[in-house]
């Protein structure tokens, strides 16, 4: 895709801080670092969201993610932590529609980055709960 960001990344058309890739995938560090360390890793297949990922390139990617986290948080002793994030949509906070995973290093509950679950447990039922999965269970494909 000829004005993906990532496509000319992964091209070397643009500058990045590549920290690791092979045939299939591509890591680098997120030019926002949201905290130090923020990588992406990202698919060399130009797909926009996990709604266009098959389960192969699913595996490939994900199988990734130990070996790239485990060296981030081997190159700072100070990380705590990690989110490893992946938002499709922009509802979902996508900005950039190459499918992509962040990994964020996190040092202590004030560094610059956040996330909230709310908890709406209280809001359904046990019937509409069955409800809800039983129509997502409907709509998997082979199950």
């Amino acid at each position: 895709m000829t004005d993906c960001i990532f496509c000319k990344i992964i091209n070397n058309e643009i500058p990045s801080r590549k920290i690791y890739e092979d045939d299939d995938v591509v890591a680098f560090l997120d030019i926002t670092q949201a905290t130090p360390g923020h990588t992406l890793v990202v698919p060399k297949k130009h797909v926009a969201d996990i709604f266009e990922v098959d389960e192969v390139l699913a595996a490939t990617v994900a199988g990734k993610i130990p070996k790239i986290a485990k060296a981030i948080k081997k190159s700072n002793p100070k990380i705590k932590g990690m989110n490893i994030i992946n938002n499709n949509g922009k509802v979902a906070y996508q900005s950039v529609f190459h499918s992509h995973i962040h990994i964020l290093p996190r040092f202590d509950e004030q560094d610059d980055f956040s996330i909230h679950f709310g908890d709406n447990s209280k809001n359904f039922t046990s019937e509409e709960l069955d409800s809800i999965a039983l129509t997502i269970k409907s709509k998997l494909e082979g199950y």
